[in-house]
């Protein structure tokens, strides 16, 4: 099959044109497209081509899926929140970067066990023994409230470094390192597979991590090691996360990144590399979105929640700044706090 397209450039004014479409479809999903566009001219001038163009597109099968979203428009049961909300019963989500109660994969953490998830983390290694003991204690109760009075359940803490995807690619002076000392399988591969052996398989992975080491420099002053290291850490640790994660989660589950608006627009004093970093990380979702869902019917997405004053943040130097220019300017205003999902 095959598509003739015939145009006229005009040399002076035109009318609009005219047009016509047909779509032939069968079941190998060969598709024939034929357009024929008229444009009449006040000129006798016309310039014609006639191009063929063969197009043809290859369905894949997908299986059904066994996942269910349940939208209920009055109190939930789990949380006692009234308005939309969504029934994860029985599903399973490993949130990668919470080391702390002030960041977003925290208010994420806390999002989804109120609606009925399995929560899991990833925590950085260096940071691991204070979340544990901050947890244990009960440092974090008063920010663990969920809206209908009890408590987000941590099912387990997994120690974690996305900068290494294996154990052959630590370095000697990461792996001598003594806040790494005492921890054990943390790389991105090792840590998937030990999430498999424990549970099986996961329905929602959360990347909620970043890092430049050079963040308050100019990107004209930024090393190519620390620029690197931001793209690393940032961006290509999400892909990691999702080529060994990919085989264990289910069928029609999920995946978020976070991103910053400095992908796109130029934020002076975001640098180090870190607004590449996101740019990067937006345009690989795009990709990875295709593939992942090709492949295992998983969702892709990145969102930019906007600024908050996490301890991540606060290595960026301004973010009091960013906060308060957010505030002023949002339609809806209102202070981002992590335990307040």
């Amino acid at each position: 099959m095959s598509t003739s397209t015939a145009t006229c450039l005009p040399m002076l004014a035109r009318r609009p044109s005219a047009s016509s479409s047909r779509m032939m479809t069968s079941s190998s999903a060969m598709v024939d497209i034929k357009v024929t566009t008229q444009v009449k001219l006040s000129s006798s001038s016309c310039i014609s081509f006639i191009k063929p163009v063969r197009q043809s597109f290859t369905s894949a099968r997908l299986k059904a899926s066994n996942v269910v979203i349940r939208a209920m428009s009055e109190k939930n049961e789990i949380n006692g929140v009234s308005g939309l909300n969504i029934d994860l019963r029985g599903k399973r989500a490993f949130i990668a970067g919470v080391a702390d109660d002030n960041g977003y994969g925290w208010a994420i953490a806390k999002a989804l066990a109120a609606a009925g998830a399995d929560i899991l983390v990833g925590t950085w290694v260096p940071a691991l023994n204070i979340f544990e003991t901050s947890l244990r204690r009960g440092k974090f109760d008063g920010s663990r409230r969920l809206p209908n009075g009890s408590l987000m359940e941590i099912v387990k803490v997994y120690p974690l470094d996305a900068v290494f995807d294996s154990p052959e690619d630590v370095p000697e002076d990461i792996r001598t390192n003594k806040r790494y000392a005492g921890s054990s399988n943390w790389t991105v591969k090792e840590v998937a597979e030990s999430v498999k052996n424990d549970f099986g398989s996961i329905d929602i992975l959360v990347h909620s991590l970043a890092n430049g080491p050079e963040v308050t420099k100019p990107l004209l002053e930024t090393s190519r090691k620390g620029y690197l290291a931001a793209l690393s850490a940032s961006s290509y640790s999400y892909i990691s996360l999702l080529q060994h994660f990919l085989p264990i989660i289910n069928p029609g589950g999920a995946t978020i990144s976070l991103t910053y608006i400095a992908s796109e627009r130029s934020i002076p004093g975001y640098g180090g590399g870190m607004s590449s970093a996101k740019a990067a990380l937006e345009s690989d979702t795009k990709v990875l979105a295709f593939e992942a869902g090709r492949k295992k019917q998983i969702r892709v997405n990145t969102i930019s929640a906007g600024p908050l004053g996490s301890r991540a943040a606060k290595a960026i130097g301004f973010i009091e700044k960013m906060i308060e220019y957010s505030y002023t300017n949002a339609p809806l205003q209102k202070e981002l706090l992590a335990g307040n999902s």
